[in-house]
């Protein structure tokens, strides 16, 4: 029983730094399903939004092959036209079977313009931690965690154009398990095409930190996704991550969403 258990201990430490880099796309719900890249668009004045996913991501490195599968969750509620409160969390399946790191925060559409169909905003949000065990195991973080995003949105003839440049602040209990990068930031953009009176394609393009201290610090993402809408307020989200610049190690993220508007 030691040895299986010694075994087991080794097996998730060699695993560890693959999973520290799949949740830097794993986050408890897409601000803007299926896209890692969100939008300043708000529910308004009691609007309520439903996030539900699943996202199963495979990565490859260093002769070890590791997947982790998530359900996330996500509530959103409107505080005013411009002011978003939401919360969120994931089901991890795969790397250990568990609730991860809650989430809420606000997004803040500070500044619009109409008439040019311009917008900025601001999307602050705490990460509370879960149990060492949890930690342990690759199931979200044991400190509390923070981030900072800053949106841009111009609509345009073809449809819209997201732009973000966020900051994360990524804590572990464990600091010898997980020696990562703590300090993580990403710059993206994201064009949305209006293909169809239902549908919508986007092409999401990102650099980030990269949290493996062992690599080079930057690695990039490519995202192609599509959403359709049956209805104004229900849609259907697809979207297949790649990521790039990352060395020999190769990670692929599918995500799939069902988003719900009502009041």
């Amino acid at each position: 029983m030691d040895k299986q258990i010694l075994e087991w201990r080794v097996g998730v430490r060699q695993c560890l730094p693959i999973v520290a880099v799949m949740l830097a796309w794993v986050q408890p719900a897409h601000a803007y399903h299926p896209l890692i890249t969100d939008d300043t668009g708000t529910q308004g004045m009691g609007g309520n939004q439903v996030e539900v996913g699943y996202d199963h991501a495979r990565s490859e490195a260093a002769e070890v092959t590791s997947s982790e599968r998530s359900i996330p969750l996500a509530f959103t509620r409107g505080l005013s036209d411009n002011l978003d409160v939401f919360a969120g969390v994931a089901r991890q399946t795969i790397p250990g079977d568990g609730w991860g790191n809650v989430g809420v925060g606000l997004k803040w559409r500070f500044f619009e313009d109409e008439a040019a169909k311009f917008s900025l905003a601001l999307r602050p949000e705490i990460l509370f931690p879960v149990s060492r065990a949890k930690e342990a195991a690759g199931i979200g973080n044991g400190k509390t965690s923070y981030g900072l995003n800053f949106i841009l949105t111009q609509e345009t003839r073809f449809g819209e154009l997201h732009f973000n440049l966020a900051a994360d602040r990524s804590n572990y209990a464990d600091t010898s398990a997980f020696p990562d990068r703590r300090n993580l930031y990403r710059v993206s953009i994201a064009p949305v095409w209006h293909v169809a009176e239902r549908w919508k394609a986007a092409l999401d393009l990102g650099v980030q930190t990269n949290p493996d201290r062992a690599k080079k610090p930057r690695m990039g993402y490519v995202e192609p996704g599509l959403v359709y809408s049956p209805s104004e307020d229900l849609d259907l989200s697809f979207g297949l991550v790649r990521d790039v610049m990352d060395g020999s190690a190769s990670t692929t993220s599918a995500t799939f969403g069902l988003t719900w508007r009502f009041r």
